[in-house]
């Protein structure tokens, strides 16, 4: 037993510590990350499990349950979920697995959420078999190991229209400029009233910076101006982590959105994260999992479609049944998880 631990980790130095070890995460798995996504009263934790030289990590944020002695944990928004060492193909994660719920059962953690990450491997190995993995809709990957003219060759006839259209009207440039990243982040917020997003979205001036300014993943800002007037018309963020690209916000002009600049945005990131050896470029999907028109668009750009897939766990049934009967709406929505949380956020 001395070669094994099990610990958690709050702190950002061994945080990252961690994840160096590991090697394959991406940034929704980073200390910074979950820093700007805890709510007030959110606990971000890393959870180590070492047997030997494998290492399995789970980062979540704990939350108290409202008015009673319980808590719950749940992933970051975006593509999270479990983490192991590079060297653990034959890796039997049933020690693991008795470690992890005798840790959620002594600290009073009722129920498990997280998002999983499409692009890790040996992720549903580690936790199958601990409550459900359920599929909830598909996400559009650019495959960067195909070569930058396999990739456009399945771009559709739109998308290759409007890209030819924006290379001539526009120019692309790469900004992380103080007064840049308020043309961005007012070109977000012009997004988000469009899509009559919740207060939750509108992400204040720290988020943006932190994001340009963590050394634990790289930000790029590409934005694209109009030739004729250098006016900004359209930007977005992209995280580069290890061989992940994601692409994470973005703005567009409501007067420009018939041309749709972004396409041209998306493009240019693809080609240049190929030549920098890149493995995935992930577009998302659509809005709240459906395959949408926001998917659709996404979609004009490859069929390289991977399946989002969350984690449900009911740690303690018993008590969860009594905090739904207590806490949840008659009207909730039944597929919402926790049930419990519905009434309370």
């Amino acid at each position: 037993m001395s070669n094994l631990t099990f610990s958690i980790i709050r702190d950002k130095h061994n945080w990252q510590k961690v994840l160096n070890t590991i090697v394959e995460y991406d940034f929704y798995h980073t200390f910074d990350y979950h820093q700007l996504s805890k709510n007030e009263g959110d606990t971000p934790i890393l959870i180590k499990y070492q047997e030997e030289n494998i290492i399995v990590a789970l980062p979540f944020l704990l939350r108290k349950i409202h008015n009673t002695k319980y808590y719950d944990i749940t992933s970051v928004y975006g593509y999270a979920g479990p983490m192991v060492t590079c060297s653990s193909v034959d890796f039997n994660p049933l020690k693991f697995q008795k470690y992890l719920i005798d840790f959620f059962q002594k600290n009073n953690i009722i129920t498990v959420f997280s998002r999983l990450n499409p692009f890790l491997s040996n992720q549903e190995k580690l936790i199958k078999g601990i409550g459900e993995i359920q599929t909830l809709s598909k996400v559009v990957n650019i495959n960067l190991l195909k070569t930058i003219e396999e990739q456009r060759s399945v771009y559709s006839k739109t998308t290759k229209r409007y890209v030819n259209k924006m290379r001539k009207l526009c120019d692309i440039k790469k900004s992380n400029s103080t007064e840049d990243i308020e043309i961005f982040r007012a070109l977000y917020y012009e997004n988000m009233d469009r899509v009559k997003a919740k207060k939750s979205y509108y992400f204040n001036r720290q988020y943006f910076e932190m994001f340009l300014n963590s050394e634990e993943f790289e930000t790029e800002v590409l934005m694209a101006s109009l030739k004729e007037t250098n006016k900004i018309i359209s930007a977005a963020m992209m995280v580069k982590t290890n061989n992940i690209v994601q692409y994470h916000i973005s703005g567009t002009k409501n007067d420009y959105l018939h041309l749709t600049p972004i396409r041209i945005l998306i493009d240019e990131m693809r080609v240049k994260a190929t030549e920098e050896g890149y493995q995935f470029f992930n577009l998302g999907g659509g809005l709240g999992s459906s395959e949408d028109s926001l998917f659709n668009f996404k979609a004009s750009f490859s069929k390289d479609f991977k399946n989002f897939k969350v984690w449900k766990y009911v740690v303690n049934d018993k008590i969860y049944e009594e905090l739904c009967n207590k806490y949840s709406d008659n009207q909730a929505n039944l597929n919402f998880f926790p049930l419990y949380r519905n009434k309370i956020n």
